[in-house]
C-alpha cells in the first residue's frame, strides 16, 4: 500500500481543503465514470476523507437530481444522477457552485458517493463508503480512527 498512514480522529476541524497527490478513479458498472490526478479532498475530525474530482475528469453523464443540502463549513450542494452505459445511480454525486471563501476551490468540482458507485479507488487503493446513509467519505485501507456515521455517532 502506497497511502500514508492517516488517523481520522487527527483531522482538523473546522476541515481542512487539501489537493490529493494520487489517482482517483470511479467506476460504475463496466464504466469509467471519473479518472484524475487532479482531485481535492476535505479532511475533518471523525470524518473519513471526501474526495472532489475536476467536471473535466468526469467521463459519466450527469442529470440534475432534486434536493439540495447545506454544509455549514462549505455551503450548499445541488445533486446529481450518475450515468454510465447502462447504470444509472441515483442521487450519487454533488457539488458545490457558489462554495464558501474558504472553500472556493472546489466550485464545480464533483464528490461521488461510494456505496453508489461500483469501485472507488484512491492510488490503486479500493475505498469503502464512510458509515451510515449522509456522510461522503471514502475509507481506505490506511486510515484508522472511528469515522462517524453509524449508529451512535451522528453528532459527534
Amino acid at each position: 500500500m502506497t497511502l500514508p498512514p492517516e488517523n481520522v480522529q487527527d483531522y482538523p476541524r473546522p476541515p481542512r481543503l487539501e489537493p490529493v497527490p494520487y489517482p482517483i478513479r470511479i467506476i460504475l458498472g463496466d464504466e469509467i465514470v471519473a479518472d484524475t490526478s487532479g482531485a481535492l479532498r476535505v479532511l475533518e475530525t471523525h470524518h473519513a476523507p471526501t474526495y472532489y474530482l475536476p467536471p473535466g475528469d468526469v467521463l459519466a453523464d450527469l442529470r440534475e437530481a432534486s434536493g439540495r443540502s447545506v454544509c455549514e463549513w462549505k455551503g450548499a450542494a445541488r445533486y446529481f444522477d450518475v450515468i454510465a452505459g447502462r447504470e444509472t445511480a441515483p442521487r450519487a454525486a454533488w457539488c458545490y457552485t457558489r462554495p464558501t471563501r474558504r472553500f472556493k476551490a472546489l466550485s464545480g468540482y464533483l464528490a461521488f458517493y461510494a456505496n453508489a458507485m461500483d469501485g472507488c479507488f484512491v492510488d490503486g487503493e479500493r475505498a469503502t463508503p464512510q458509515p451510515g446513509a449522509f456522510y461522503g467519505g471514502w475509507v481506505t485501507p490506511n486510515l484508522t480512527g472511528i469515522p462517524k456515521g453509524a449508529p451512535g455517532t451522528e453528532h459527534w
